[in-house]
């Protein structure tokens, strides 16, 4: 199958950050292509797969774990299965960084929520 998928359709409603998931375009992998302002970034969450963030324009700090980098445009970070994570646009301007999930469905748990998978995008 071969198709486009136009960032208009995987918009998230009110929002400039795109949301790919794989299941729906016969695709085993998924991610957010996020475009942040500076303070913004998702709270912490975790999923039972990798997560594989490229920065493409910006900085952003990355909370792994215990553990904290900061990423630039070209730096690429990476993060285990089940590890609490999340990240921060630190810079003085746009964040566009892409987040690949390493499943065709998403499934995220944010950490103020621990008993409950959510969806929801902030990441």
């Amino acid at each position: 199958m071969t198709s486009v998928v136009t960032a208009d359709t995987i918009r998230i409603p009110g929002s400039r950050t795109l949301r790919f998931e794989g299941r729906d375009h016969g695709s085993g992998v998924s991610f957010f292509l996020v475009t942040n302002d500076p303070g913004q970034g998702p709270d912490l969450h975790r999923h039972p797969y990798t997560e594989t963030w490229s920065v493409l324009e910006g900085e952003a700090t990355i909370g792994i774990g215990d553990a904290s980098v900061v990423a630039h445009a070209g730096d690429t970070a990476v993060v285990g299965p089940d590890v609490w994570h999340g990240f921060t646009n630190t810079g003085t301007g746009v964040l566009r960084m892409m987040c690949i999930h390493a499943s065709a469905t998403m499934i995220q748990q944010f950490r103020q929520d621990e008993t409950q998978d959510d969806t929801k995008e902030t990441d």
